[in-house]
């Protein structure tokens, strides 16, 4: 994966409040059907401590040593610096039979979408689920940050490791079906309709 080699997070972005997504995710969820689950990008291991703490079977990865060692603080076994110049598991995980990926807010941030869809696939089990956010960008929301000049501020360019692709539902939608999901549902979250912060796809490997 030429381009899937640096998540680009600095130590602000691991402190990403991802609170007015948690219940949505949860509610995503099943103990009975996603029993061993890979939080992918998991940052400071705040999304994936959450889930343990409701009993939930999760591990993490991600490419930030300093975010590693925070989440590590809550559940030293589960969390592991994922190799991003390979498209392996990190050895401590190969041998797990994962049925469900969970990434939040991470493809926005990648050179190479495509690339982390193929390793997320490659890490699911046949029949997988894949639930993944991104900040919701639509019609309405996209006029009124034009509209009011927050463009600007919206997209930073001068934000270290920033978002650098900006996702509709109908674009992360096909990049999920060209990468072999099914997308089953569809959720906006934050805000009101058509102003979410994020939306929330979760998708079948078929």
């Amino acid at each position: 994966m030429s381009e899937y080699h640096d998540y680009g997070f600095t130590s602000d972005d691991m402190t990403h409040n991802l609170g007015y997504m948690l219940q949505p995710i949860v509610a995503m969820l099943n103990k009975d059907q996603n029993m061993a689950i890979l939080d992918v990008g998991c940052g400071n291991g705040y999304l994936a401590n959450y889930l343990i703490s409701l009993g939930f079977n999760v591990y993490g990865t991600d490419a930030s040593e300093a975010g590693i060692e925070i989440a590590r603080k809550t559940n030293l076994d589960r969390f592991f610096v994922q190799d991003l110049s390979t498209d392996k598991l990190p050895a401590e995980l190969q041998h797990i039979k994962f049925d469900t990926i969970i990434s939040t807010e991470v493809i926005e941030h990648l050179y190479d979408p495509e690339a982390f869809l193929g390793f997320c696939k490659q890490a699911l089990v046949n029949g997988g689920e894949f639930i993944i956010t991104t900040p919701y960008h639509g019609y309405f929301k996209n006029l009124l940050l034009s509209i009011f000049n927050k463009w600007d501020t919206h997209i930073n360019p001068l934000w270290l490791g920033g978002h650098i692709k900006m996702w509709s539902r109908t674009t992360l939608t096909k990049a999920l079906q060209n990468a072999g999901f099914k997308v089953d549902s569809f959720i906006g979250c934050g805000r009101i309709p058509y102003l979410w912060k994020s939306m929330l796809i979760k998708a079948t490997l078929h």
